[in-house]
């Protein structure tokens, strides 16, 4: 059975065009408008990353610190909702809390990357607040992380590998047994991986024929040249994260597959 995170915005099953970040060619990631910008060339899938602040508000940023991409300074963890509301991203845009973003766009899915551990709780917390199970995939490069996360919700959501799992399933897949692997991977629901590390190449057609195998989904991050999405899809993969979401659509169309 599809989980309905997995369905695109017709509500078919094909690949899917996720939003790294929002879609902002000026660098406002992860701000509203960068959100916004991509629901409005058509996708109803987001990825983006949460933290949490010192009094326990969810925001919506990818870096512990303010300093690479707002006009302010500080870790988020050491800082109040307050202070963070201050700050504005390219100098323009204030960093989104996730009320603010669930509550505004109502009809997106949200990859949602668990950054840091005191995130854990107030990401079940908003989960279960907004009742949007359905509607998000919980994923950290932390397995442990991503299980603390699951462990407190009352109801299934839609969840991608952590990096010891991944790398378990990349290097020792071929060799062990479906069954044992299947049962290692229990309610994990896809990959999301580079094409490669490093020198090492992890999306290869036994990866994806592997995966598929396992009843799972593999999404490539980050694409954005229309080229190598092309050769991504030819291979079979599920979902492409981009940067350029224009152009993603323009590779999606071109093969009559843009939902």
């Amino acid at each position: 059975m599809t989980l309905p995170y997995f369905l695109r915005k017709d509500g078919s099953v094909g690949p899917l065009a996720l939003a790294h970040r929002g879609f902002s060619l000026n660098g406002l990631e992860n701000s509203m408008s960068a959100f916004r910008a991509a629901e409005d060339l058509g996708t109803v899938h987001l990825e983006t990353d949460v933290h949490a602040t010192a009094d326990g508000v969810l925001v919506v940023f990818h870096d512990a610190s303010l300093d690479r991409v707002t006009d302010s300074a500080g870790r988020i963890a050491e800082l109040t909702a307050a202070d963070v509301a201050e700050a504005r991203i390219g100098g323009v845009e204030h960093v989104p809390t996730f009320d603010e973003l669930v509550t505004a766009l109502p009809d997106v899915r949200l990859n949602l990357d668990v950054k840091a551990w005191n995130a854990v709780g107030p990401m079940a917390a908003a989960i279960e607040k907004h009742g949007i199970h359905e509607r998000v995939l919980v994923t950290s490069f932390s397995d442990r992380r991503r299980r603390a996360v699951l462990r407190l919700l009352s109801r299934r959501v839609a969840t991608s590998a952590g990096s010891t799992s991944t790398a378990l399933f990349v290097f020792l897949g071929a060799v062990i047994p479906l069954p044992w692997m299947t049962n290692l991977l229990a309610g994990v629901d896809a990959f999301q991986v580079p094409v490669r590390y490093g020198r090492f190449r992890v999306v290869t057609p036994g990866f994806i024929r592997r995966a598929h195998r396992a009843g799972l989904q593999v999404h490539v991050w980050t694409v954005n040249d229309p080229a190598e999405m092309e050769r991504l899809l030819d291979l079979g993969v599920d979902g492409i994260v981009s940067d350029r979401l224009d152009l993603l659509k323009e590779v999606l169309i071109r093969r009559s597959a843009w939902a």
